[in-house]
């Protein structure tokens, strides 16, 4: 029932992207194709999933115990970059069509608030799953991780399939563009809401 109620939750009630509104700009950015957005979805989750491992461990076995936690965000931001440098290596010689495709958003990753966002609030939140309040444990840490990379690109996947219809629509000429997006998000945002009384 936990594994359900991380899954729900991550996704769909506390969406990163439509609740929290981390990550907006590569959300606006790389929209505009399923393909583009299928591929950053992808390198998100890897980057998400890879992160959390790697600073879940830093944060209770370096940091906590040597008493350094307020090295926290720079170690965070030092490791999700590392991990962005790596993911752009792989993907430019494993895909170059999708390396070229993401363009500057690639490294952009690096300064992603999802990804730093999600290593923080699994290293920082307490989650209460029926039996009061607890720390998360790396398995349930790395759960949360990808159910957030889940609905991140559910969400970056569902707008981008509606922008390429509003490019085939008679949009009026001032909605043309970036205020349409906008005004999608924000009904995306709406109907995300509606899941809040789920978990």
């Amino acid at each position: 029932m936990e594994i359900i109620l991380i899954f729900v939750s991550a996704i769909f009630v506390n969406n990163v992207v439509l609740s929290q509104f981390l990550g907006i700009c590569p959300f606006l950015g790389v929209s505009k194709k399923v393909g583009t957005a299928v591929g950053m979805t992808a390198a998100v989750t890897f980057v998400i999933a890879i992160a959390t491992l790697v600073t879940y461990l830093l944060q209770y076995h370096v940091l906590v115990p040597l008493k350094l936690e307020f090295l926290q965000t720079v170690s965070f931001i030092l490791v999700i970059a590392s991990l962005v440098q790596m993911v752009e290596i792989i993907i430019k010689k494993i895909s170059p069509s999708l390396y070229q495709a993401l363009g500057i958003f690639l490294p952009l990753i690096t300064t992603n608030c999802v990804v730093l966002g999600v290593a923080i609030q699994v290293v920082t939140n307490e989650y209460d799953f029926g039996s009061g309040a607890h720390m998360l444990g790396l398995g349930q840490a790395l759960l949360f991780a990808i159910a957030t990379a889940i609905g991140y690109g559910l969400a970056l996947i569902l707008f981008a399939g509606i922008r390429e219809q509003l490019e085939l629509s008679n949009v009026p000429k001032s909605f043309k563009g970036v205020p349409i997006a906008l005004l999608t998000a924000g009904i995306m945002a709406l109907a995300f809401m509606g899941f809040s009384g789920l978990v």
